[in-house]
């Protein structure tokens, strides 16, 4: 990123309600479908063609979005002391427990979404993983960049519903 800070754009402090450009990409339901282009929106940046992010680009945003699900679902089962919150946010925020969940939805992804994820997967990463497998790694690493390219098209609705599904089988794996 050059000089410019994370507040440097176009958007106009003073607006008393969301500019038109963000209203579209609110679902009926009030819930945002385009939490990436919002966020574009906002800061008046130019959407980037999907197609030149690199698989470790896309991980590195898509780490977020998978872990904000999960910090999410903790937060919200019940109000405790961060310290337990993140005990339970490790059950699903691990390399392991991401390849459980990456190799449980292989059979649920469309042709772009298993090119992503092996895109992802077969990046020559320069991080290690640590007190886990290489193999579980790198298949969390293809997840996070599958939930990072979904993210970043809009398709945030798409990473939920994989998420969920992946997480409803991690739990019945671990009772």
């Amino acid at each position: 990123m050059d000089n410019k800070g994370l507040t440097d754009s176009n958007m106009d402090l003073n607006n008393d309600g969301m500019q038109d450009e963000l209203k579209e990409n609110l679902c009926e339901s009030g819930k945002i479908a385009d939490l990436a282009g919002v966020i574009r929106d906002t800061f008046g940046l130019k959407k980037i063609d999907m197609r030149t992010y690199s698989p470790l680009a896309l991980a590195f945003i898509g780490d977020s979005v998978y872990e904000i699900i999960i910090r999410s679902l903790v937060t919200e089962q019940s109000n405790r002391p961060a310290n337990t919150l993140n005990k339970a946010k490790v059950r699903y925020v691990n390399a392991a427990s991401q390849a459980f969940i990456i190799d449980s939805i292989m059979d649920k992804l469309s042709e772009e979404e298993e090119a992503v994820y092996h895109r992802g997967r077969n990046a020559k990463s320069y991080t290690s993983a640590k007190n886990q497998s290489v193999i579980d790694y790198r298949k969390a690493t293809g997840l996070e960049a599958l939930c990072g390219y979904l993210y970043l098209a809009g398709r945030l609705d798409r990473v939920l519903e994989l998420v969920q599904y992946g997480v409803k089988l991690l739990d019945e794996k671990k009772k």
